[in-house]
């Protein structure tokens, strides 16, 4: 088994390990795009025949080795929201030739072309840094794949035909902190097309036909993902004091529930809500604070935002229910400040909440 062949094998069969650890995952949720571009090598191509009407060359003896090239691909895809993602590729690759061998090694002239699409499957794993998130994904697809005036000496080759393609993907992603769902990406992929198919050429005062072999290639590419919806994050919360500070005589505390990684309201939670709007007119409320609270099973960056969308919605309805919005002040807490206190990555239903101060 070649090098690049381990390589891809490890990709894939390091997913189920990578699987495993779901609950730690950064999660990337909803529609993103993403494209990038940079350097390709060919691991050149070995023809399986190569013959015209005199002659019929041993095809263990034909070798094509090629340049080293570029590469680019845009992709559309969709984040799970618990580590997986599945997306959309279209890519390009070119590489020129270098030579030809068989029994005597010849200069060539032309390049290879291909293009075509991929359908991957990816994991992101969150290795405990905000600023890194490594990936590992594999892909299926198909490719056009083009000799653009293959020239080798009197052998003369113009010819384009499609093939099944299969890819590994390893890389790292950097977010970009001022810019909420951008971030900076690197990866190497390791494309193969399949081989099997027939090219017919010209030389002197005839044809020459060869297929196709095993044509791999290992590319490294830089490039950016942008993954839409991805809210601004709040400052951070001062830290806790050992035991909370006890709310004054006249403050009215209302609960409202989320269920686990939501911020829509439930029927339960809307007629807390309704109640606490009246609650505030009623009697003499300066300030409604809206505070958004998760439990631990996400990781802190991700837990912020979370609990932001829940106090933002709980605000919403609170103005729909007739409280004026100047009125009303808004936190995100995070994981911090537990109702039920936890270790790292359970989910707690508790904690999972928004509290309603009138004040």
């Amino acid at each position: 088994m070649s090098l690049r062949t381990a390589l891809l094998a490890a990709t894939v069969l390091a997913a189920p390990f990578a699987f495993s650890h779901a609950a730690s995952a950064q999660p990337v949720t909803g529609l993103y795009i993403a494209g990038g571009g940079g350097f390709n090598f060919n691991g050149g191509e070995r023809d399986k025949s190569f013959h015209n009407s005199e002659t019929n060359i041993d095809p263990d003896a034909i070798h094509v080795t090629l340049h080293n090239g570029y590469t680019g691909e845009a992709s559309i895809g969709y984040g799970l929201g618990n580590g997986f993602r599945v997306e959309l590729e279209g890519d390009y690759f070119e590489n020129r030739y270098s030579k030809i061998k068989y029994g005597e090694s010849l200069p060539l002239s032309g390049k290879q072309q291909s293009y075509g699409g991929f359908v991957n499957a990816l994991y992101d794993l969150d290795v405990g840094l905000p600023y890194l998130y490594p990936y590992l994904g594999a892909g299926v697809g198909y490719q056009e794949v083009k000799d653009n005036d293959f020239n080798g000496g009197d052998i003369f080759v113009n010819k384009t035909h499609g093939a099944l393609a299969y890819q590994g993907i390893a890389g790292v992603a950097f977010p970009i902190a001022p810019l909420p769902g951008l971030s900076a990406t690197l990866e190497y992929r390791y494309t193969v097309f399949s081989g099997g198919h027939k090219y017919n050429g010209s030389i002197p005062g005839g044809s020459v036909q060869f297929k196709q072999g095993f044509d791999s290639n290992n590319s490294v590419q830089a490039g950016l993902r942008y993954a839409f919806g991805v809210a601004a994050p709040m400052a951070p919360a001062p830290a806790p004091a050992p035991m909370a500070s006890p709310a004054p005589a006249s403050a009215k505390t209302y609960l409202v529930f989320f269920d686990w990684d939501k911020y829509n309201l439930t029927p339960r939670a809307t007629q807390i809500i309704a109640q606490a709007a009246s609650d505030s007119h009623t009697q003499s409320t300066t300030t409604i604070d809206v505070s958004g609270y998760t439990d631990t099973s996400g990781t802190p960056n991700y837990n912020q935002g979370l609990s932001e969308r829940r106090a933002k919605a709980v605000a919403a309805q609170l103005v729909t229910d007739g409280v004026p919005s100047s009125e009303i002040a808004i936190h995100a807490y995070g994981e911090t400040h537990l109702l039920v206190q936890t270790g790292p990555g359970v989910r707690e239903p508790q904690n999972r909440r928004v509290e309603i101060v009138l004040q």
